[in-house]
């Protein structure tokens, strides 16, 4: 028997509670996990509320993270004990995920805890520090320097964001925050921004070119926020885009592509291959200031995170929120 939160959906409506499960009742996998810590993602929180159709079967566990250790394998590649995370690839959207005590997957969706991170140090950094790595891995393929200039980092005050911020900061650049909360200025400061400017700047309709300041940026925000970005990117510059907070449309036009040769780098962390993944886990434990993630971090415990899961989706969670699966 394992504790978990559960989505279901039947002629009662639509509805997640934290219930008991038998081990029985989890999906086939070649790895059997003992969670010790899950994390409180957007998109979590949409499973969790139904706000959006992201669970695709009924009932299901949600959580794209989780961290823990092998209790059963049937794979050469992990063993009883191994400490191991996993994010996306499906999880907590097809198949159970990490909100839970236990949770059963393939072996290729997993990797290694990496060296230098606990279990609970990985969840703090989840999907959003996941997202973020990447998301300046695309931009230094595409050779992004410190001295190209600005970097604009937009939905600042959230996970993704804070993490853009402070890791982008540790590597040299000089960080523009925008948020919609400015209030929290002093925080994202103490995280490494140069700058914190409002949201406001972006969210609404603008000019198809505007005038140029971003060397590169990293937006988690989407819709005129995106379109206003791209339009200030400086000739050659790039924006990551891995977010849709303000919506998913894209309401712009060619010219920063065509007239400045911007690059739009789309950043999918959910089917990213192992190397990869392995890669941006390695770059985390080694550049990610730890004394600033314990800043990012709250912890909660597992039935905390369905009332949080509104509280995230309206926006008055700061940082990551941690779930320790085991209280």
């Amino acid at each position: 028997m394992f504790k978990a939160i559960l989505v279901e959906k039947d002629d009662a409506g639509y509805h997640a509670n934290l219930t008991t499960c038998e081990e029985s009742a989890l999906p086939p996998g070649e790895v059997l996990v003992r969670v010790a810590y899950s994390t409180l993602n957007y998109k979590d929180a949409l499973a969790i509320t139904g706000k959006s159709p992201v669970v695709r079967r009924f009932p299901l566990v949600p959580g794209v993270d989780l961290a823990g250790e092998v209790e059963t394998s049937a794979h050469p590649a992990y063993a009883p004990g191994n400490g191991v995370l996993l994010n996306g690839c499906g999880v907590g959207e097809q198949h159970w995920g990490g909100l839970a005590q236990k949770a059963s997957v393939r072996a290729d969706w997993l990797i290694p805890l990496p060296q230098g991170l606990s279990a609970r140090q990985s969840m703090a950094i989840g999907t959003a520090g996941y997202t973020a790595m990447l998301s300046i891995l695309a931009l230094e393929r595409h050779g992004l320097t410190p001295d190209q200039g600005e970097v604009l980092v937009t939905g600042a005050s959230g996970g993704v964001g804070g993490f853009a911020v402070t890791l982008l900061a540790k590597l040299g650049y000089r960080v523009v925050a925008s948020t919609g909360r400015l209030e929290q200025t002093d925080y994202l400061k103490a995280l490494g921004a140069a700058e914190v400017i409002d949201r406001q700047t972006f969210s609404g309709p603008g000019k198809p070119l505007q005038k140029e300041r971003w060397a590169a940026a990293i937006d988690s925000v989407g819709s005129h926020t995106l379109a206003n970005v791209c339009a200030s990117t400086r000739a050659d510059g790039a924006v990551a885009t891995c977010g849709l907070a303000q919506g998913m449309d894209f309401p712009a036009t060619v010219a920063p592509f065509i007239l400045r040769g911007v690059s739009l780098l789309g950043i999918n962390s959910v089917t990213r291959p192992a190397k990869e993944r392995i890669e941006a886990w390695t770059r985390l434990a080694r550049e990610l200031d730890s004394t600033k993630l314990d800043t990012m971090t709250h912890e909660i415990g597992l039935a905390e995170a369905i009332p949080a899961a509104d509280e995230l989706l309206a926006g008055r969670i700061r940082g990551r929120l941690v779930v320790d699966v085991n209280r």
